[in-house]
């Protein structure tokens, strides 16, 4: 056959005609297109039988030929070359996903391009939350009570816990865009609207609580070892001390919340810059604390201990560490005999204590050579006010009738052990959320998040755990249990140890303390305010209100408050627990949410970063609620009651909201109540997988006449999700009862054998149209339901005798799209693969024409989950026209596929338009003869031999001068007649397959038979012969093509053409899927 055709206008032919009888003509051929009405697809004939016409593709713009077959939809599914640039933007997202995401806020607005990268946007953020008051203020007494040892468990178990936090928050961060909330938004759109209120608010109230922390811990910097002098109430006896103190933070903490809260309320920008400053002094204090180290080891420095007995004392009350002085030969006692004696007097009576041992001095850090590593391994817990201790002095026990309160020893304030050590230690590991709440800004945040939180959290935790030991060899015991450094004169122990000067580590830690105080101040009300607008803890919806800025005023206002209740209780060992509760509860679900989003394997749950397993998830989740009780357990519960009566609150009072998050999605699964839940709404785009109705054929046995199409359906849905299986019997039920039962085993028998887990439902209707019908329309329970529909294709619909299977296969196809389902028709279905075979190599190949709602992309995604596809990689074809952009949209369609976390070749096609080819005329012919045969068989034998004598008349009459009729009927008489019968149609049919090439030149020459074809079929058989060689030529040896299916015409005259049609589509393709679109999304780049 040749490969090129010149195709000349009809009306080239008569040229010599004069202008008069063309008019007569085209008048003629008016008529009598108005007296035969619409055929084919009911779409009105162009004037001119060729397509490349100017005038007409400036007319109209969907009737260019290469996509005629899915012009009737264009308005409702777009071409995807003009979505893409929309699809790869996710700030400008098609309607689809708009529905379910924008309009959760309509006020957002579009962010500035980001700019930050990984370094200043994660890491070091996280670095500056992580790192705080807790090293410095209490991590060397930490040591020396708990001991390296004990210490070292405590530091890991906590950084254990961020970590595998870190792990799981990863993957919830990198499973799409999160939109700038961080990890409130994680929570509440994994979780749901319930878990997620209660567990931000609970967050909330940790991130509060930790600027209280703060603020204690910057007044305790201040009036310990910046100016003791500048304390309001002073201690009358050794005993009021600590109440003094805690009068003093509450005095301090209030001036100094009301200061920073106009400052974050005047100037947040400002607290934003100097937020490096503050780091800056962190940074520089740690180097110090280093420096120090390793100038103990050549060069200690020198801060001498004062010891009696074995008892520390405090050189805040004398200078001389001795009992008596030598002054001019004269022995004169000291301040120190002075504060344990009545009087001055060498007669003087003395404590017991104080006459029996001698007053020592020891260095109070000997150096890290000097081997007090082995004596400071182990823990020395002690009661409330007891005495610090050196374990391996000697010393002489005497009588303690006289009160020790007003001597000068160092007292221990609390009384400690493990437990209550870890509820104090862990809010120095928080802070690794700081970069997920920065996601809006960074350049790529699934990129980001995890690498700087991972790096920060492995940098913090290497610089705890290198400070336990190094304290532990650097220092003295007593000193380290000495909390405010009373033994080397108030200084603060961590600074006793930097270089070049303990300000170094008292300012730093000043500042460092200041800016995290500031930095919670700025952020709580923010997260609050999150909260508040997404409007669902009705009560605080008043929050999300502030300036005509932005800044959250009423939010700030509130935090100030709770912030207060934390100054109140004044001590930093107190407050540090409570937040440690919010906090690990809020790390709970976050492992939470990324273990039951694994196990429910969600389509949806694609996360870029691969290094996570729900084992690690629970093993954090079961750290963390551990780690809760192990700090207090009180505090455990009343977080927990906390949580749970925001969680009903919500649940009874809250609003409404539908996130697609994990616990909708396990619903799915549960018993009535879920059902009852589920059935309010359809599912979130991020929960939707297709639940199939497979529509099964069965024989006379009662058999399945495609096994092949069961075997698909369990590679497709892999055992989760809805199948239902069914199939129709035609008759009445009374009759066919026991046919049903019959089938239903048989059903089963296979579904088990092909390990389809779903069920199974057969129904008797006296049309095998109606109970297809039936099925669609009312299979399921509640939110149970099908949203797809798979059924095999009709081998044997061009069969004369079978020529009602092409008809109920078209009213399927309409009914699906009626009912807003999906369709998948398998063609070829007994070649594709059993669930025994394995693919070893081979693509996937995805021909994405038209955009309706993205189930191209995501069922490649799901059928590689399944070991038969597992090893085919997936390819992306899409069509450019004339007037497209190739490159860009192969960029655009590139970065589409990066937000959706699908890993794909991507490919443009270019059609361009041309002329139609003769083969097209050919084929076009064949199929309207055919379809006038169909109709004809129809009718009576007086009827059809009426109508086939109308046709020919018409025929003639319209587009044959003399001359030509004369021509046309020398040269092929039986094309002409159109009085078909059924022999004589397939002897054509034979005779056009083995015809040479001078015959078809004849047939080619037919020009009035091209001229009275239907140009919209033309157009639409042009289209597929060209997508088909297309297809052909890139996906001829994949595995499997999915290829978008055209919708059937609106007038249902053309029902037959339209079978053709999708018959040249895939033709010469061994495994074909036609999808239908249900008409919403279902794929979301959307966390």
């Amino acid at each position: 056959m040749p490969t090129n055709f010149t195709v000349v206008p009809v009306e080239a032919q008569g040229e010599e005609r004069d202008p008069a009888e063309r008019d007569a003509q085209r008048q003629e051929e008016e008529e009598d297109n108005r007296d035969r009405g619409p055929t084919g697809d009911g779409i009105a004939r162009e004037s001119s039988p060729f397509i490349s016409s100017a005038e007409m593709d400036r007319g109209n713009m969907y009737e260019g030929k290469n996509m005629a077959l899915f012009e009737e939809e264009m308005d409702s599914n777009p071409m995807v070359s003009s979505l893409l640039n929309k699809l790869a933007n996710y700030t400008n997202l098609t309607q689809g996903v708009v529905e379910h995401e924008a309009d959760e806020d309509t006020k957002r607005k579009e962010v500035k391009v980001p700019r930050m990268g990984t370094f200043i946007g994660v890491y070091l953020p996280c670095l500056q939350n992580i790192l705080g008051v807790i090293l410095f203020l209490r991590l060397t007494w930490i040591v020396g009570t708990a001991g390296v040892l004990e210490s070292f468990i405590i530091v890991f178990m906590c950084c254990a816990c961020t970590m595998l936090t870190a792990i799981s928050m990863s993957a919830i961060a990198t499973n799409g865009v999160v939109p700038a909330g961080g990890s409130y938004y994680m929570i509440s759109r994994s979780l749901g609207p319930e878990f997620g209120g209660a567990v931000g608010l609970c967050f909330y109230l940790g991130t509060t609580f930790a600027g209280a922390m703060y603020i204690l811990g910057t007044i305790e910097i201040l009036l310990t070892y910046i100016s003791p002098s500048a304390a309001i109430f002073k201690a009358e006896d050794g005993g009021e001390e600590t109440e003094a103190m805690l009068n003093n933070m509450r005095v301090y903490g209030t001036c100094i919340i009301i200061l920073m809260a106009v400052v974050v309320f005047v100037g947040v920008k400002y607290v934003n810059k100097l937020a490096l400053v503050f780091l800056a002094c962190v940074i520089l204090s740690i180097i110090a604390i280093y420096a120090g180290v390793i100038k103990t080891a050549f060069d200690p420095p020198d801060f001498p201990i004062c010891l009696l007995g074995n008892r520390t004392l405090s050189k805040r009350s004398f200078d001389v560490c001795a009992k008596f002085t030598e002054s001019n030969n004269e022995t004169k006692t000291t301040t120190l005999w002075r504060l344990f004696c009545n009087s001055s007097l060498h007669n003087a009576t003395c404590d017991d204590y104080f006459s029996l041992n001698n007053v020592t001095e020891i260095q109070g850090i000997p150096g890290i050579m000097s081997g007090v590593l082995i004596d400071n391994l182990w823990s020395a817990y002690s009661e409330k006010g007891s005495i610090v201790e050196k374990k391996d002095q000697s010393s002489v026990s005497g009588s303690e009738d006289m009160k020790i309160g007003g001597r000068p020893y160092v007292f221990t304030d609390i009384m400690t052990y493990f437990t209550m050590l870890v509820g104090i230690y862990f809010p120095s590991v928080t802070g690794i959320m700081a970069g997920s709440n920065r996601s809006g800004d960074l350049k790529d945040a699934q990129k980001s998040i995890p690498t700087g939180t991972i790096l920060a959290i492995s940098t913090t935790s290497f610089i705890y755990l290198s400070c336990i030991v190094l304290f532990g060899a650097c220092i003295e015991g007593v000193i380290l249990r000495d909390k405010f450094g009373e033994a080397v004169n108030g200084n603060l122990v961590v600074g006793t140890l930097a270089w070049p000067s303990p300000w170094v580590i008292v300012i730093g830690s000043f500042f460092s303390t200041c800016g995290a105080g500031l930095q919670s101040l700025t952020g709580a009300p923010r997260l609050l305010q999150a909260i508040a607008r997404d409007g669902i803890v009705p009560f605080i919806q008043v929050f999300g209100h502030g300036k005509a800025n932005g800044e959250p005023t009423w939010a700030l206002l509130l935090t100030a408050g709770i912030c207060e209740i934390g100054i109140l209780i004044a001590s930093l060992d107190s407050v540090a627990p409570i937040l440690s509760m919010f906090f690990l509860m809020c790390y709970m679900f976050v492992n939470l949410a990324c273990a039951v989003q694994t196990l429910l394997r969600t389509p949806n749950w694609r996360p870029r970063f691969k290094y996570y397993h729900w084992t690690l998830s629970f093993l954090g989740m079961s750290l963390c609620l551990a780690l809760m009780f192990i700090c207090s357990w009180y505090y455990a519960l009343i977080a927990m009651l906390i949580a749970g009566c925001i969680y009903k609150y919500i649940e009874y009072r809250g609003a409404e909201k539908e996130w697609g998050d994990g616990i909708r999605g396990l619903s799915l699964n549960a018993a009535r109540y879920a059902l009852l839940r589920v059935e309010d709404g359809p599912p979130h785009t991020k929960n939707w997988r297709p639940q199939l109705l497979v529509l099964l054929n069965l024989d006379c046995e009662q058999l399945v006449k495609h096994p092949r199409l069961l075997s698909f359906t369990s590679q497709l849905k892999a055992g989760k999700g809805l199948t239902i299986v069914g199939s129709v019997l035609q008759g009445t039920y009374l009759d066919k009862c026991t046919e049903t039962q019959k089938a239903e085993e048989n059903v089963k028998a296979l579904m088990g054998v092909e390990k389809t887990k779903g069920f199974c439902q057969i129904v008797v209707s006296p049309s095998f149209r109606d109970g297809i019908s039936h099925l669609i329309q009312s299979a399921g329970l509640g939110g149970m339901k099908h949203n797809t529909v798979l059924m095999a294709w009709p081998q044997s619909w061009k069969r004369t005798e079978n020529h009602f299977s092409w008809k109920n296969f078209v009213d399927t196809v309409r009914e699906t799209t009626a009912a807003q389902q999906a369709l998948l028709v398998a063609k070829n279905i007994d070649l594709f693969p059993t669930n025994q075979e394995r693919f070893t190599e081979g693509n996937i190949d995805v021909w994405w024409i038209v955009h309706d709602g993205g189930m191209l992309m995501l069922l490649p995604f799901l059928l590689r989950q399944h070991k038969v596809w597992r090893k085919c990689k997936m390819r992306i074809f899409t069509v450019a026209q004339m007037d497209d952009n190739s490159i860009q949209m192969k960029k655009d369609l590139q970065m589409f596929l990066y937000h959706l976390r699908l890993n794909a070749e991507v490919e443009v096609v270019e059609m361009f338009e041309n002329d139609i080819s003769a083969f097209t005329y050919e084929k076009t012919l064949m199929m309207e003869q055919r379809s006038q045969m169909l109709k004809q068989m129809q009718l009576s034998k007086n009827e059809r031999e009426r109508e086939a004598q109308l046709i020919h008349d018409r025929n003639t009459a319209s587009h044959s001068t003399p001359a030509v009729k004369a021509s046309v009927a020398a040269s092929v008489p039986e094309k002409v007649q159109m009085t078909w019968t059924k022999e004589k149609f397939v002897a054509e049919k034979h005779k056009n397959k083995d015809t040479n090439v001078s015959g078809f030149k004849d047939i080619f020459n037919m020009k009035p038979e091209w001229g009275n074809l239907n140009q919209s079929n033309v157009r639409r058989m042009h289209t597929a012969v060209k997508l088909n060689g297309v297809v052909l030529n890139k996906s001829q040896h994949a595995q499997l093509v999915l290829l978008n299916m055209p919708g059937p015409p609106k007038n249902r005259k053309g029902d037959e053409n339209y079978m053709e049609f999708l018959e040249v589509l895939t033709e010469g393709l061994d495994r074909v899927l036609l999808v239908r679109g249900s008409g919403r999304e279902v794929i979301t780049i959307y966390s």
